[in-house]
């Protein structure tokens, strides 16, 4: 298990590979740790949606925390929520289990991306994360087709916790291209990345 000293230094003097305590090594730079906010935008039709019937969710945040300190014991909370909620939901698109195209809620058992995205989001700030710390986000997946994944800004960067992928990553080591993500002022204000990534594919 990695030293939280060294993965600091890691993330500040940009060397080749960050490790986040238990998880396997990624290549990133100290300038990638962070996804830049261009711009407010649009709120995505489901969580406008979801924020009308659970109003109190979606409005300023009381105290702006910028980042979380990511400690041993706070990482091992992800660890734990991430994978609980994975495996304690199963997938299902809103068609099938709605009869609509877009329906943004709690899961109860099932779920699409946006409601493990939601679930995760609750159970952590119940856990005492901070709300401006935890932030649902919409990508765009290499087929071209959305998805959300929730990100979790802390002192080692903006950490991503994905129903697709059981290892949570640095943001930019994720396959995604990072298109909006909500507010840390305002939970029913949505914010343009970005993701000035360049992907290329490995060739035989």
């Amino acid at each position: 298990m990695e030293n939280i000293n060294r993965l600091i230094r890691n993330c500040l003097i940009g060397m080749a590979a960050l490790t986040i305590f238990a998880a396997p090594a990624y290549a990133i730079s100290s300038n990638a740790a962070f996804v830049a906010e261009i711009k407010e935008t649009s709120i995505p039709m489901g969580h406008a949606a979801f924020c009308k019937t659970r109003p109190t969710e979606c409005g300023q945040n009381s105290k702006l925390i910028s980042y979380e300190e990511l400690t041993q014991d706070k990482w091992q909370q992800l660890l734990n929520i991430n994978a609980q909620l994975n495996a304690e939901i199963k997938p299902i698109n809103d068609i099938d289990l709605y009869q609509t195209e877009e329906f943004w809620t709690y899961p109860r058992g099932y779920g699409d991306c946006e409601d493990y995205v939601l679930a995760k989001r609750k159970a952590l700030i119940a856990a005492g994360w901070a709300p401006s710390t935890l932030l649902v986000t919409v990508v765009m997946q290499k087929s071209g087709e959305g998805h959300a994944v929730l990100t979790v800004r802390t002192d080692r960067g903006d950490l991503i916790l994905d129903n697709q992928e059981g290892l949570i990553k640095v943001w930019s080591e994720t396959p995604y291209t990072f298109i909006k993500r909500q507010s840390q002022v305002h939970a029913g204000r949505w914010m343009e990345l970005a993701d000035n990534r360049t992907f290329t594919v490995a060739s035989n």
